[in-house]
């Protein structure tokens, strides 16, 4: 059947793809639900509500463009400013929480696969993806999509469980502060200074504008080009080279051979060896979260909205089984180990939402002294998000 909107029409489909990213992240800036919804949820909807109605194509070549070019030149730029070393100094006990966190969600995605795994289709590369966002977030789960071939109808209906199930999350540990039960048992310093009225609410300082200049989009752009297009030669000559004679040589051809991987590792240690360099680009982190929203848009185009409502409520029980065993894992051995209360809930805040949330949420309680930690942390998970990942989806598939 014909659309409005032909697919060989790039022009067109290219003002429709970046007019939904810009408007999904107008609204959410300018409005209370929209930024409860999230802006990549209202690009979903926007896209699969004009595929749906016939005005845009569900395939066209313009759409793989944006897998093919923009989510992999995204990773490097989200990554120029993670110093690992920094994080070690400035975080250790709240990285402490997210690899605990990590290790409970990849655990959770196992229990769920285990569970689920004959009743929803897809779902080794689901579980891969999962994983890599309930640790990290949406550019490992954009990486992880590509990496294991899922489909776009599949890829929707579980961005619309996990969003769904993520403002459920959120609701649930922004409340928990207020709860006798967390006050009693667990440490809470921050909350103490904010109700004493020695911390204050600093969001519209934390959020101000950045400046940049026409140098650093340049070198953004450039440095992100080089890096993607070293690894996928490097990745190409380690398939050829690796051979696949048993399964642990299967494994590590898997691993070496995919460019995402080899992306994510190429990035960190150029963000970390030339940190000088990298770490002082401005405008990384806004071009590559562009680049993001890009890629939800054009996700929903082949989504059908029958097949989401079918899809959707088994995967947000398999989603909620991996929440709950991320927050169980946290929580408890957080409270094992002494840690504070605030730091438990932006640890597993950070690994189901990612940084730019836990951040967020940071900011909102007034607990100002955790902001750096937690986005520090945060964009840790961006790296290590798609190497469990993609561990998961190899050993499940």
């Amino acid at each position: 059947m014909g659309t409005l909107i032909n697919a060989n029409n790039t022009w067109a489909l290219w003002a429709i793809i970046t007019g939904g990213a810009a408007i999904s992240i107008i609204l959410e800036q300018r409005y209370q639900w929209a930024a409860t919804l999230s802006g990549v949820a209202i690009a979903l909807v926007l896209s699969m509500t004009l595929s749906n109605t016939g005005i845009i194509p569900t395939e066209a070549p313009a759409y793989d463009i944006v897998w093919g070019y923009v989510v992999p030149l995204a990773i490097p730029l989200l990554l120029m400013k993670c110093d690992i070393k920094k994080i070690g100094k400035e975080s250790y006990t709240m990285l402490i929480l997210f690899v605990i966190g990590s290790i409970g969600t990849t655990i959770g995605t196992l229990i769920a696969y285990a569970v689920l795994k004959n009743h929803i289709p897809e779902l080794e590369g689901i579980s891969a993806m999962m994983t890599g966002t309930y640790i990290g977030g949406t550019v490992n789960f954009a990486a992880l999509a590509e990496s294991f071939h899922v489909s776009g109808t599949m890829i929707s209906a579980a961005t619309v469980a996990d969003n769904f199930l993520m403002t459920l999350y959120f609701f649930v540990l922004i409340s928990i502060p207020s709860f006798t039960f967390f006050r009693k048992h667990f440490k809470h310093p921050y909350m103490d200074k904010v109700e004493l009225g020695e911390q204050k609410n600093v969001v519209s300082t934390y959020w101000k504008a950045k400046e940049i200049g026409l140098k650093d989009i340049a070198c953004a752009i450039a440095f992100s080009f080089v890096i993607v297009s070293v690894s996928r030669t490097l990745a190409g000559k380690l398939d050829s080279i690796i051979p696949k004679t048993n399964l642990f040589f299967t494994i590590l051809n898997s691993l070496l051979s995919n460019q995402y991987f080899i992306i994510t590792t190429i990035s960190v240690i150029c963000a970390n060896t030339f940190s000088q360099v990298f770490g002082k680009v401005a405008g990384t982190q806004e071009i590559g979260t562009f680049f993001i929203y890009l890629f939800f848009f054009v996700i929903g185009a082949p989504a059908s909205l029958l097949e989401i409502i079918k899809n959707s409520p088994l995967l947000l029980v398999f989603c909620t089984i991996i929440v709950c065993t991320n927050m169980i894992f946290t929580f408890l051995l957080g409270k094992l180990l002494h840690f504070n209360l605030e730091e438990i809930i932006l640890a597993s805040n950070a690994n189901i939402g990612g940084p730019t949330t836990a951040v967020a949420m940071a900011i909102s309680k007034g607990w100002i002294e955790l902001v750096a930690p937690v986005m520090l942390v945060g964009t840790m998970g961006y790296v290590i998000g798609t190497y469990f990942g993609t561990l998961v989806g190899i050993i499940l598939s």
